[in-house]
């Protein structure tokens, strides 16, 4: 495990790092918190935003797991009130880990880098809500110090796997003009490009941020990002929910940081997606339970 001195040392770590420029249209977020949500990841001349046709081609040839009987829980079919919320929603707030995609994209990165099992324990510490989001963050990277050319092949050979059901899912919210946003703990630069094939605003992203120095090399993340932090996400949702004063908010997710944002000004319901990981803790507290998108999209 690393130290805190290690920890503390990565979180702040800020020689040189990489980013790069995009235009994109305003948020009406203020700021500081409008110049994250908009900030883009680095973008390397070797690393092109590109949308990648493996995405849709990959969510389409599998299907959600189930490693746990719905029956054991009370909360698969929703209450009145519930179906209301959903149907009077005018944003929803979407995870991306185990949610939009079907893998956790830190455990992913660092299994192409070589230290996969490691980082999974820690991912499985950090979605439990068991440790402070924060502190399993630095200790997963320190475990394999990403390089800028290690992150460029890891998503040109292993491009996100979208989950099946998301992309008709986020197509009729759009068609209703409900807003769509992606909140994650993970990484903007793996984040962007499934926005991009899903068709939503690169603005309505709030991630985090991997830091490079000026050779590529690894040396932290962007602690200022909201979601960098446990309560970060419900931070994150309570800002947009004041900024754009929407009517009914809903957060679907699959993990401690995503119910962390169901309170007072923040979402007012919170839908467990437990399609890819079932969290019990998580799973049992949400508003409604499901494995299948299309108990979404059917009951819109």
């Amino acid at each position: 495990m690393p130290s805190s001195n290690s920890m503390s040392g990565l979180v702040s770590a800020r020689a040189n790092p990489i980013y790069s420029s995009h235009n994109l249209r305003r948020s009406r977020l203020p700021r500081p918190m409008a110049s994250r949500a908009l900030e883009m990841p680095y973008k390397h001349p070797a690393i092109a935003l590109r949308p990648s046709k493996s995405l849709s081609l990959v969510a389409a040839s599998l299907q959600p797991a189930k490693t746990i009987s719905a029956g054991q829980f009370s909360n698969t079919v929703p209450t009145e009130e519930v179906l209301n919320i959903w149907r009077s929603a005018g944003a929803v707030c979407f995870d991306v880990d185990s949610t939009v995609c079907l893998d956790e994209g830190i455990d992913e990165l660092a299994d192409f880098c070589g230290a996969g099992k490691a980082v999974a324990e820690w991912t499985t510490k950090a979605m439990s809500g068991s440790i402070p989001f924060e502190e399993a963050l630095a200790a997963r990277l320190s475990l394999f110090n990403p390089s800028l050319s290690q992150v460029q092949d890891f998503l040109d050979k292993r491009p996100p796997r979208i989950s099946p059901g998301i992309a008709g899912l986020i197509k009729k919210l759009m068609a209703k003009n409900i807003d769509v946003y992606l909140i994650s703990g993970g990484f903007r630069q793996m984040i962007n490009p499934v926005a991009l094939q899903l068709g939503i605003p690169l603005e309505n992203i709030f991630a985090n941020q991997l830091l490079f120095g000026s050779s590529g090399e690894f040396i932290g993340f962007d602690a200022k990002e909201p979601t960098s932090r446990s309560g970060g996400k419900a931070t994150a949702v309570q800002q947009i929910r004041k900024v754009h004063n929407y009517k009914a908010l809903v957060m679907i997710g699959d993990g401690a940081t995503d119910l962390e944002a169901r309170k007072p000004g923040g979402a007012d319901l919170f839908i467990c997606y437990a399609g890819a990981q079932l969290r019990e803790a998580v799973a049992g507290k949400a508003d409604w339970l499901i494995f299948d998108f299309e108990e979404l999209i059917t009951s819109l």
